[in-house]
């Protein structure tokens, strides 16, 4: 099998307006690619204008949607991924994650030409690594509705083709990061500030994975042999501390680093309670458990398989993409250093 998609040919993308799915997309395009895409209602495909995007407006676990979007797609790209907010439920995770897959197997099944599904999971599956490095044996351990139902779909992949046929391989991202990214970005602004806290007294390892590395190795699943009906953490050759991220941030913004180490169980109480307060109303909550735990976790894994199985090695160093970041933040005025 060739390690590229030959021009001409059809695919479809889920998650297209997200962050990661506009970089993906570009890239398809750019390959000369046919590209359908799914989209919400709601969501802005404007910065898509003038591109040749077929798109089919609706969720993406509708079933109409769906077949509509497979007629003769060779590639899927499932990208999307449920909101992580007060408003969603786990039928909403279920749906976006297990449900939307399930669709898609479905259909592609009728077409006898389709060659592979790539199917965007999270590095959040193995939750916490109490060993450190983990990989992709490392058990899972999902720590909300998000990961759980990212499990899912996983074992249902892995159930359903155990019985039946299918071509597909899987994509476990660490920390996506990269010019115009905003999950990252109240911690590029807290580096900058007066001070930097951090909970607990634990290392604090980050994995993380530049968007274009990201893409990159996505597009590679599709069509290397190797990738197979396997799973791949796709991370930085080399996970980082957050005290070590907040001092490059500081270094670029010429800001000087003050690290407050508080402790972390009164963070966890406080989360609970503004979680019960909250959750009723459907209000996003000042501060949560999911935040705090946030410095409870190592993320650390070994990223040996993605370079030897799939074939693939970023291009991208931590410290690089964290300025590139960094630069980023200012020049386009998301964040203003004092």
């Amino acid at each position: 099998m060739n390690n590229t998609i030959p021009a001409g040919t059809k695919v479809m993308i889920t998650g297209a307006t997200g962050f990661t799915g506009k970089v993906l997309t570009r890239k398809l395009l750019k390959q000369g690619l046919v590209v359908n895409a799914i989209a919400r209602n709601s969501s802005n495909i404007k910065p898509f204008e003038g591109m040749p995007i077929t798109w089919f407006r609706g969720e993406v676990y509708d079933e109409a949607t769906v077949k509509a979007s497979m007629q003769d797609v060779e590639y899927v790209f499932h990208v999307a991924a449920a909101f992580r907010d007060a408003k969603s439920t786990e039928e909403d995770y279920r749906n976006v994650h297990l449900r939307s897959t399930q669709l898609i197997v479905q259909e592609a099944l009728n077409n006898s030409n389709f060659k592979r599904l790539v199917h965007v999971s999270t590095m959040g599956v193995h939750g916490h690594i109490p060993n450190p490095p983990g990989d992709e044996n490392s058990p899972f351990s999902p720590g909300d509705d998000y990961q759980k139902t990212k499990v899912e779909a996983e074992r249902w992949l892995s159930e359903f083709t155990k019985t039946k046929e299918f071509p597909y391989s899987i994509i476990r991202p660490a920390a996506i990061y990269g010019p115009g990214e905003r999950r990252l970005l109240k911690l590029f602004k807290m580096a900058a500030g007066k001070v930097f806290p951090i909970l607990g007294n634990g290392k604090c390892w980050y994995h993380m994975i530049h968007v274009e590395d990201l893409t990159n190795a996505i597009i590679l699943a599709a069509t290397a042999e190797k990738a197979l009906g396997e799973a791949f953490i796709i991370g930085a050759t080399e996970p980082i501390r957050l005290e070590e991220m907040a001092t490059i941030i500081a270094k670029e913004y010429k800001t000087t680093l003050r690290v407050l180490r508080l402790p972390i169980g009164p963070f966890f109480l406080l989360g609970d309670i503004c979680e019960l307060l909250c959750r009723p109303f459907k209000i996003e909550p000042p501060i949560y458990r999911r935040r705090v735990a946030f410095y409870s976790k190592d993320r650390n894994f070994s990223t040996k398989k993605m370079q030897d199985v799939l074939g693939y090695t970023p291009l991208w160093n931590n410290e690089e993409g964290i300025i590139e970041s960094a630069r980023w933040y200012r020049d386009n005025n998301w964040l203003q250093i004092k």
